[in-house]
């Protein structure tokens, strides 16, 4: 996969992931519902209902930001226990507040770890879910690779991911728009017009689809499904240990 990153200095792309995220936690919420038109509420629904098939009584979620995910699947996985990672600890901050607002700190748990390496035992957790996290990971298959290890067997791995549109005329609009004023509007209320330049390029240079499927079985998942969003706006690929 790619080796793309936000900014031009001699951080990994880890490093800058992180420090990227920690410069817009304060406006990413709001940013995701504006610049989605509030689909990404639907999106997470659909990923909760994929992730909450198996009755899972342990959930990991990945890159879990400011908890959006996370405590949608509080909320639907009622007896669930609930483990948030991410890089970025002014995501976190956010998160961890809407956890104790909602009163679900008994269940949900939000730490800062590299989802690629993971201190969690082997074959301990019911479902794993990552939105909007796979493609800015410095290693995507280790990532893939850590969710599998973690799987109890017949656990669901969810993959929540931008894509581009499959109908050639729409990808041609959608390529402009995300490309020129997603990036300046998203910039200007962020303050870090970088990190928006960086995401339609990590969308396009992401191995979506039918690619990204074949990754995700070659790191140890079965039955892989994609489910596909809005025109392939996003989709959401769902694999079995």
């Amino acid at each position: 996969m790619s080796d793309l990153k936000p900014y031009t200095s001699n951080q990994t792309k880890t490093e800058q992931v992180q420090t990227m995220f920690d410069r817009v936690a304060h406006r990413y919420d709001m940013l995701n519902h504006l610049l989605s038109m509030g689909a990404d509420h639907q999106w997470r629904r659909k990923t909760v209902q994929k992730a909450t098939q198996n009755n899972p009584q342990t959930i990991v979620d990945l890159a879990c930001g400011t908890a959006d995910l996370t405590l949608a699947l509080a909320r639907n996985a009622t007896n669930a226990n609930l483990l948030g990672f991410d890089l970025s600890e002014g995501m976190l901050e956010v998160g961890r507040k809407k956890v104790a607002d909602a009163g679900l700190s008994n269940r949900i748990t939000l730490s800062q770890a590299n989802a690629e390496k993971l201190d969690i035992e082997s074959e301990s957790v019911d479902s794993v879910t990552i939105a909007f996290g796979i493609r800015n990971f410095e290693h995507p298959e280790l990532g893939l690779k850590e969710m599998v290890r973690i799987l109890k067997r017949n656990g669901r791995i969810v993959v929540l991911e931008f894509s581009m549109p499959e109908n050639k005329a729409f990808r041609a609009v959608y390529r402009w728009y995300f490309r020129n004023i997603l990036p300046l509007v998203a910039g200007w209320i962020s303050g870090d017009r970088k990190a928006y330049d960086y995401l339609p390029r990590s969308v396009e240079q992401f191995p979506w689809g039918d690619r990204f499927a074949r990754i995700m079985i070659e790191q140890g998942c079965s039955n892989v499904e994609i489910t596909t969003l809005m025109g392939g706006i996003a989709m959401i690929y769902t694999g079995t240990k």
